[in-house]
């Protein structure tokens, strides 16, 4: 199966977030930033690295994914040798320095999340697929923001909230690896 055959380059695609105290307008989230420099992605939030647009096009060429293994496998040229490159779940835990398992939950009950969004002073209607950042407190629509930006794999509507990030941002919130 071909990965990288329709996968397009977006600027605005998995950007990092900036959370420096010292930006004027970063004042207003003083008491969320602290929260969020303890959150166990931190990392994955806002770690920048320098990456070409031709060294990503050039690994989506020849990118296959192996659903057996769940692994994502290319071949790159490295010093005028071909490396073969596999990218594990395991290896992206590793790098982005996630605290968790492959066998913690990725899911929460439905009760749960929507407790959670309760607790987080969400108003709007909770039995909608999908939540509103806007109707959120200024303070979580800051972290809800920087989930949405820095870890989906969506190129556009950054105001909704999925169902998978409604489950990100309760284990966050709830300090929740396992149910």
């Amino acid at each position: 199966m071909r990965c990288g055959s329709n996968v397009l380059f977006d600027p605005l695609h998995n950007t990092c977030c900036v959370y420096d105290r010292k930006i004027p307008k970063m004042a207003r989230f003083t008491g969320i930033l602290e929260f969020m420099e303890r959150l166990p992605i931190q990392k994955a939030l806002s770690d920048q690295r320098l990456v070409f647009r031709s060294h990503i096009k050039r690994f989506w060429e020849k990118a296959t994914c192996n659903e057996a293994n769940k692994t994502i496998n290319s071949i790159v040229r490295v010093n005028g040798k071909n490396e073969p490159i596999i990218i594990t779940e395991q290896l992206v835990r590793e790098v982005m320095k996630f605290p968790d398992d492959e066998n913690s939950p990725t899911k929460f009950p439905e009760r749960m999340v929507k407790g959670c969004m309760l607790r987080m002073g969400y108003n709007g209607d909770l039995n909608k697929a999908n939540y509103l950042k806007a109707n959120f407190p200024r303070l979580y629509k800051f972290l809800i923001h920087s989930v949405v930006l820095a870890l989906s794999h969506r190129k556009e509507r950054y105001d909704v909230m999925r169902d998978y990030q409604m489950n990100m941002v309760t284990a966050l919130v709830l300090n929740k690896k396992r149910f």
